[in-house]
């Protein structure tokens, strides 16, 4: 079953199974030189079980799968074993680099970090020009960070995250494009492109810059999902006015740290860099 599944992921991690966490950093000392094991030593017999998980959030084990401490209740930041703990970076040479030799990199002119202006999707796949407008409705830049209120991307539906969000699927704008196309803080707004739509409430805020709107990844469609004027049907995920972009650098691997993996049909985030156009629709939503 689903559950058994779900406890066997759970056993099998360091994170949720004390015994391998401390299994893994005295593995991870004699690699390494260095003193770790006592970031997750007293875990021994801890476990987190599936149930444990329905019940609610749940604080992790501090294992060598992740780079940074959750030890003593510290709350969770990158790379601080690496810093803290002098656990060499997995890297050719062990230090963080910004300098990268490959063959691929230096024929693209990006073997140190550098700006890449995003890519003109109106002449690559005849989106609309941002800024351009029709009734009610803006292009802009459509970016979709990680989600600002939620427990990683889940728990948004209960009564703490709720306390702190609006309860439903949401788009920052601008007060410039909201302006724009006449919408109030809290109106209801379909995103839409060739890709597909997406519904939430508009949230103004002067924080956003105009020209681009956020749409935190994975909220849950639990809450006030209702459907599209566009579709008829209920509006999509975060994702639903993306597309996946591969570019050849993001294929490189097999040379010390620069090592493909598959994930989520595409190797990286870059579908961020998409338009999708904002309309106000009616505020008399069905579900």
């Amino acid at each position: 079953t689903d559950a058994r599944m779900a406890e066997a992921i759970l056993l099998f991690s360091g994170t949720t199974n004390g015994e391998l966490a401390v299994q893994g950093f005295e593995t991870l000392e004699k690699r390494t030189g260095v003193e770790l094991a006592d970031l997750a030593r007293g875990s021994e017999e801890k476990r987190i079980t599936f149930a444990d998980t329905q019940a609610g959030p749940v604080p992790v084990i501090t294992s060598p799968e992740w780079s940074g401490s959750e030890t003593g209740g510290r709350r969770y930041a990158p790379f601080t074993i690496n810093i803290e703990r002098l656990k060499p970076f997995h890297t050719l040479t062990g230090r963080m680099h910004f300098f990268l030799d490959h063959d691929w990199l230096k024929d693209m002119g990006e073997s140190l970090p550098i700006y890449r202006p995003p890519l003109d999707m109106h002449r690559l796949f005849g989106e609309p020009k941002l800024g351009q407008r029709g009734e009610l409705s803006i292009a802009v830049r459509y970016l979709t960070p990680h989600n600002k209120w939620s427990i990683h991307s889940e728990y948004q539906d209960n009564l703490f995250m709720l306390s702190l969000a609006r309860g439903g699927t949401t788009v920052w704008m601008s007060p410039q494009d909201a302006a724009l196309i006449e919408v109030a803080d809290n109106d209801w707004v379909e995103c839409l492109n060739t890709n597909g739509v997406y519904i939430g409430r508009a949230i103004v805020s002067h924080r956003m810059p105009a020209g681009v709107v956020y749409v935190h990844h994975a909220q849950e469609r639990l809450i006030d999902v209702p459907k599209s004027e566009a579709t008829g049907r209920r509006g999509g995920i975060h994702n639903s006015v993306t597309r996946i972009l591969v570019k050849p650098t993001h294929m490189i691997g097999g040379y010390a740290q620069l090592s493909w993996a598959f994930n989520y049909l595409g190797p990286t985030g870059n579908q961020r860099d998409i338009v999708s156009v904002v309309r106000k629709r009616s505020q008399e939503v069905q579900y």
